[in-house]
């Protein structure tokens, strides 16, 4: 039975909005990854059957497949293709399940998976522009189907009763583990430095030290002049690119490679559009019964930050303990970069996995329009 492994896995520094990274095509900054895994794995990009690389505002520097051009961008052979995958923020995670699945299937033997955007240059919603997003049928179905993700933010607060200093609470601890984190070295092996025209980016921009709860109580909200959503518990808007190196167990030895993790279980799910942000709950559902495992058999989760109150409904749903839930800090510290984010959770969670030896570990992401993915690796021995 063939078993898929990921044997290498690279991200750049998450760069603030108009910081470090912004002036980066993402062609280009996507390529700095790409070569980054093939170096760091020690193979010549010739063996690689396919790149599959997330992203989610598909216009203007990041239109015309970007999959394709950041293979080209990366002066790799012509004969290796590349496609672009947009499940929203879930983006560069499905890439991965995508490539696990072609690998599975026996129809490839190595797929590169990962993804990336850069919002200080292509901003968020760009897409939306012209035309009629989502369509008069869905927008009938669905009263309210078209607000803001905010919103939807707001009526999870709501529903699961999150008061303001709660979900300001939650957001100080993720910039407090992530600066931990950072002046650990958690980040260093995983994190490939770019050279810009400004100079060399080697860190993490979006941390804010000595961030509390005290200190965002000050801020305004931005959905709800009554609500508890305000930029300090939501996810930063950000640039960023990871790629994730998958194979065959087969393939690996070969090769002479050894396997990080393998993949265990990736789904998807539909939810509640209006609700929107719920989707990571089944998701997770999902994936442990296709694993076989229990929620207390996980020893880490990244559940992206998207807003605070997504990975709060997660907890109290899911019942998983809070001391294994994005120990490194989430979004709301480190940043979204949308379609590149799903690769850099799983980056980063790997990482993790080897350093503490944990054997399993489970990544979702909520998305936009009701999706989301959850999927499930092993450490591998």
């Amino acid at each position: 039975m063939r078993e898929a492994v990921i044997v290498e896995a690279v991200r750049t520094p998450v760069g603030k909005r108009n910081g470090g990274l912004s002036a980066m095509h993402a062609a280009d900054l996507s390529a700095v990854v790409l070569n980054a895994l093939v170096e760091r794995a020690g193979i010549a990009p010739e063996i690689i059957d396919d790149v599959v690389w997330g992203c989610v505002s598909q216009v203007g520097d990041q239109s015309s497949n970007i999959g394709r051009y950041s293979v080209l961008a990366a002066g790799w052979p012509e004969s290796i293709p590349g496609t672009s995958v947009n499940r929203a923020c879930g983006s560069s995670q499905q890439a991965l399940d995508f490539a696990a699945q072609a690998v599975l299937s026996g129809q490839q033997d190595i797929v590169v998976a990962g993804g990336v955007e850069v919002m200080s240059r292509v901003p968020l919603g760009a897409a939306k522009t012209g035309g009629e997003p989502y369509g008069p049928k869905a927008l009938a179905r669905y009263e309210g189907f078209a607000f803001n993700q905010g919103i939807s933010a707001e009526k999870i607060a709501t529903k699961w009763g999150f008061s303001r200093t709660r979900v300001d609470e939650f957001s100080a601890l993720s910039h407090e583990l992530a600066a931990a984190a950072q002046d650990a070295g958690a980040f260093e092996g995983q994190i490939v430095p770019v050279e810009t025209e400004n100079g060399v980016v080697t860190a993490d921009e979006g941390i804010r030290r000595g961030t509390t709860a005290e200190k965002l109580a000050g801020l305004k909200t931005v959905f709800a002049e009554d609500g508890v959503i305000h930029a300090g518990n939501s996810s930063q808007i950000s640039d960023g690119a990871a790629a994730l190196l998958v194979m065959t167990a087969e393939k690996a030895q070969e090769l002479g490679l050894t396997p990080l993790v393998r993949y265990r279980a990736g789904v998807v799910v539909g939810s509640d559009p209006v609700l929107m942000l719920t989707g990571p709950i089944p998701a997770t559902e999902k994936a442990l019964k296709k694993a076989g495992l229990g929620i207390d058999d996980i020893g880490v989760f990244e559940v992206n930050e998207a807003f605070a109150p997504i990975p709060l409904a997660w907890l109290a749903e899911t019942g998983a303990d809070p001391a294994r839930l994005n120990p490194l800090g989430g979004a709301i510290a480190l940043g979204h970069p949308l379609g590149g984010s799903g690769a850099v959770l799983m980056t980063r969670m790997i990482h993790h996995m080897r350093a503490q030896g944990i054997r399993y570990g489970l990544q979702t992401m909520c998305e936009g329009g009701g999706t989301a993915n959850a999927t499930i690796v092993e450490l591998a021995s």
